[in-house]
């Protein structure tokens, strides 16, 4: 590094400039000339350059495995203020690949180690943190920001921070207003297989759009568990589904804790003897807490190159300077290494982007029950517990609600009435609230014949 007047100092992120010579150099050779792959719009200029070091403004949700690799990939790319959200804290299991925490750190607060460590490390960049829920957070605090950048191992919190970004969208006249658009980088990784896509609200296919290609959470079925276990999975499901209820081996009415050393060895012990008695191997602790907790195995390595995805698509985004993907990359490591990019399909009737009621078709003497049902059920819903809303003769009418226990008593009765004798008729519309979305949906009844 070149001598300069004043020396580096590492400020600890307070925003004090901490330049060097030839500090952004790999920057500037994509910023300040152009180039076989630059977008054909694009001028090159110290302009682009300034806006990254000084305006953009990114939010990563998530400090974990993902969360750790974005702010480092993000934060020696230039990005100086970055925000992180995370509800989590550390624990010893997560020090093997979220590198920047550390034993002393365990039970702290992710999103406010993560933050401390860019900052000390990091000469100048400016990393605020929040330890909280996303939904904990107002349309005013993503409104802040240029690029959401999203590190995620839920695709409930995926579909909600979704359906905030559509819910910040304006149109006049029908027409969309291109700067309420803030696109949402989104990144997922299970074991040696991963996903990056760029979404841009309003435009391009949003994660509701595609619920389908998440798949559901795989369940063994019962009679293989019970009767012709074959797996060593098998034999803890069989303890955790049947024998832990049976024998309450830590009395009446204590749930199984996938966190309690004392829960997991005994599930362990009663799943070795099971395997034993069908000749099954591969019975471990970290296998039984795996399948009692539901873990997803984490690899580091695939961690780092979606991360590096994702941070590239934000740098393209936020610089203008090459064409972002279109706009789903999937990326698998098992058997050899394989890329496929492809673009996903904006849906006509999604239930969380197109800007029209979905048609619900249901027959006059269907129970309430039946469509709950499907709002559940249905691939391209998938909601957890929704709240059915009507006009019933002038009046805004609760139908079902389920996350309070007293309108839940009260509303229950409904569910075993047909939607004629709850007053619904054929073209009413239907005011449905979920936790995967902090938009209500509105959704039109059709009644067949």
């Amino acid at each position: 590094m070149a001598d300069t007047d004043e020396p580096m100092v590492v400020d600890g992120g307070s925003g004090r400039s901490c330049e060097w010579e030839g500090r952004w150099n790999h920057v500037k050779k994509f910023l300040e000339r152009s180039g076989p792959f630059t977008h054909p719009d694009f001028e090159p200029s110290t302009e682009s350059m300034q806006f990254l070091l000084e305006t953009c403004k990114i939010l990563v949700i998530g400090a974990g495995g993902l969360g750790c690799e974005l702010l480092k990939d993000l934060a020696l790319s230039g990005f100086r203020n970055i925000h992180v959200v995370d509800m989590d804290t550390i624990d010893v299991s997560n020090l093997n690949r979220q590198f920047l925490f550390r034993p002393k750190d365990i039970g702290r607060p992710k999103a406010d180690v993560a933050a401390d460590f860019i900052n000390s490390r990091i000469p100048g960049c400016c990393v605020v943190p929040h330890f909280k829920k996303i939904q904990d957070l107002d349309e005013t605090f993503y409104r802040q920001f240029h690029i959401i950048v999203c590190g995620l191992d839920s695709i409930l919190a995926r579909r909600w921070m979704n359906g905030m970004l559509l819910s910040l969208l304006a149109y006049d006249d029908g027409v969309l207003d291109p700067s309420s658009i803030i696109p949402l980088i989104d990144g997922g990784t299970e074991g040696f297989k991963g996903n990056a896509r760029v979404i841009l609200p309003g435009m391009t296919a949003c994660i509701d759009c595609t619920l389908e290609l998440y798949p559901p959470q795989i369940n063994f079925p019962m009679c293989t568990i019970a009767s012709m276990p074959r797996l060593p999975e098998h034999c803890v499901e069989y303890v955790r589904m049947l024998q832990w209820p049976k024998e309450t081996p830590f009395g009446d009415g204590v749930v199984l804790d996938g966190d309690d050393p004392e829960h997991i060895q005994w599930v362990y012990q009663r799943s070795l003897e099971r395997a034993a008695e069908f000749k099954i191997t591969g019975v471990t602790y970290r296998l039984t807490q795996g399948v009692v907790k539901r873990i997803i195995p984490a690899v580091a390595s695939t961690n780092a190159v979606i991360a590096a995805a994702c941070a590239t698509e934000v740098f393209k985004l936020a610089t203008s300077a090459y064409i972002p993907l279109n706009n789903y990359m999937v990326f698998n490591d098992v058997d050899g290494l394989y890329t496929y990019t492809f673009e996903a399909e904006r849906k006509e009737d999604c239930s969380a982007c197109s800007q029209v009621p979905l048609d619900l078709h249901f027959s006059p003497t269907s129970k309430l029950q039946e469509l709950l049902d499907f709002l559940t059920e249905s691939a391209s819903l998938q909601m957890k517990s929704p709240a059915i809303t009507a006009t019933v003769e002038g009046k805004n009418k609760t139908l079902y609600l389920q996350s309070v226990a007293s309108i839940e008593q009260r509303t229950r009765p409904n569910l075993s009435k047909t939607l004629k004798d709850l007053g619904l008729s054929d073209g009413q519309e239907l005011a449905v609230a979920d936790v995967t979305t902090p938009q209500t949906m509105l959704f039109r009844l059709s009644f067949t014949l």
